[in-house]
This record gives C-alpha cells, sequence and structure tokens, in this order.
C-alpha cells in the first residue's frame, strides 16, 4: 500500500468517525427533548453500513430550545439587551416602530469592544444604557449579519 493509498484509508476512518459523532451528537439532542427517535428513516441502512439518519423539521426546531434554553436562562440580560435596542431606536431610526437598520450598523465588532472596555470604567453609557447590554446587542448583531450571510 503506497502513502496516499494510506493517506486515503486514514482519511475514510476519520470521515466515518466524524460522521458517528455527528450521528451520536443529534441522538443525545433528540432525547433531551424527550423524543426516542424512532422515526428516522433507517431505509437505507444495511447490514453493513450504519444507518443514515433524516431529521424531520419538527425534530430539527426540538434541536433549538429558544424558550427553555435561552429565554428561560437569561431573561433580565434579555430586557436589557431589549432596552438596548429600544434606545437605538430612537437615537438612529426617530421612527415609532422599531427597526433595525444593518446599514447604519457596520461596526458591530469595534464597537463590542469598546463598550466592553468603557464598562470597566464605568457600566453605565452616557445615555443610561448599561455597557454590557451595548456588548450582548453588538454580539447578537454580528451573529445575526454572520448566519444571514451564511444561509
Amino acid at each position: 500500500m503506497n502513502s496516499l493509498e494510506k493517506l486515503m484509508e486514514i482519511t475514510e476512518g476519520f470521515n466515518e468517525e466524524m460522521a458517528e459523532v455527528e450521528r451520536e451528537r443529534r441522538m443525545d439532542i433528540i432525547a433531551q427533548n424527550g423524543n426516542t427517535g424512532h422515526h428516522y428513516d433507517l431505509s437505507n441502512a444495511s447490514s453493513n453500513t450504519k444507518p443514515v439518519y433524516k431529521v424531520t423539521g419538527a425534530e430539527e426546531r426540538k434541536g433549538m430550545p429558544v424558550y427553555s434554553g435561552v429565554l428561560t436562562y437569561f431573561p433580565d440580560a434579555l430586557k436589557e439587551v431589549s432596552k438596548c435596542s429600544l434606545a437605538g431606536q430612537k437615537q438612529h431610526n426617530h421612527g415609532d416602530k422599531l427597526y433595525w437598520d444593518k446599514n447604519k450598523s457596520t461596526d458591530n465588532a469595534d464597537a463590542l469592544v469598546r463598550h466592553l472596555i468603557d464598562h470597566n470604567k464605568n457600566p453605565i453609557d452616557d445615555d443610561g444604557i448599561l455597557h454590557l447590554a451595548k456588548v450582548a446587542w453588538r454580539a447578537l448583531a454580528t451573529l445575526q449579519i454572520y448566519l444571514d450571510s451564511n444561509k
């Protein structure tokens, strides 16, 4: 066996291990939500291959516990972030309806770091909003823009 064949064999083994880790991760998520996973499609399974699990839309949604895994963990922090959103609305858009103008929000990473630094000097910004709420808002904005651009 030449070195290229050895490398291909090692890579194939690694890919199989990573696929198994991913299957186990998915099953763990499903199990956390009280689901047995018994309705996965095993039609592609044979005696010498591992089953191909197809996650349904409902299972995918259950794998994202927005309420129980985010809102219930951070209720007060999220209220502070919402105050930050409202203050930003009043400062930048001057309208009645909340609206995030992403064209005016282009330096989120820099602003996040500036607010984190300013928090150490004084936790409250000049407009009465906590710098850490602004850090969280900017982190969420950066994440959302990233996710939007990678859909």
